[in-house]
């Protein structure tokens, strides 16, 4: 699975020229993501039929307050009107572990859509703590690098993550600075599930757009790595 960062509606239209299979809604990459504007989901689910996952941060940081989840319950409504069709939060507390109980909140708010914990797992104080905490709260996918440094440095600590089997392995979605390299040792260790962002820009930067020619090479990458064949750029995924 190829899911692509979309932050214009022209990137989503791209992912699907490129064969992508789902796109992460996001504004404002230089905070690393917040919740976009539903003006953007609507323009968005205009030329594209693949999933959308959108995201739910409403500052830089990884907690919030009582009155930011409020805010956040109301813009998941507005969200999902708009077209998307799941979300990505996650939120960690003062210590920095998991805030399972606004995390929690959260997901109940968005019920019965899919969720993806985001990358505040790569900056917990005790990572192996927080991926057991995570994967008791019920996302299907966890987006992670293995360490707040990216990719290159959290390869060993996502592949003993995926080391017990198809469960574990099947939750993780590999993204944060990966890199072509990563996919066949990612692949090997069971994981099947990739996120990339600025890799499929001109020059790796978020100031060009998506391009589908670019998509459509980590779509065959990633077929590949998988043992699979690739879709034909264009097509839709079989199903959501």
């Amino acid at each position: 699975m190829l899911e692509i960062i979309a932050v214009t509606a022209a990137d989503a239209r791209a992912a699907q020229e490129g064969g992508a299979d789902r796109i992460e809604v996001v504004a404002d990459m230089a905070a690393d993501g917040l919740t976009p504007d539903p003006d953007l989901v609507a323009r968005m689910r205009d030329v594209t039929s693949l999933p959308m996952r959108v995201m739910l941060r409403a500052n830089a940081g990884f907690g919030t307050s009582a009155a930011g989840l409020d805010r956040l319950r109301t813009a998941a409504g507005a969200l999902r009107e708009a077209g998307a069709d799941g979300f990505v939060f996650g939120f960690l507390d003062s210590a920095g572990h998991v805030d399972a109980a606004a995390t929690a909140a959260l997901a109940a708010a968005v019920a019965p859509l899919p969720w993806t914990f985001h990358r505040a797992l790569d900056h917990a104080a005790d990572p192996a703590s927080a991926w057991d905490a995570v994967r008791g709260l019920g996302p299907d996918a966890v987006l992670t690098a293995g360490s707040a440094r990216g990719v290159e440095a959290g390869l060993p600590l996502l592949a003993r993550r995926a080391a017990p089997g198809p469960d574990a392995a099947g939750l993780l979605l590999a993204g944060g600075g990966l890199r072509r390299r990563h996919v066949a040792v990612l692949a090997a260790a069971g994981i099947t599930a990739f996120h990339v962002g600025t890799a499929v820009r001109a020059g790796g930067s978020w100031a060009a757009p998506a391009d589908p020619a670019l998509v459509a090479e980590w779509r065959a990458l990633v077929a590949a790595a998988a043992g699979g064949r690739p879709r034909p750029a264009g097509d839709p995924p079989a199903s959501h």
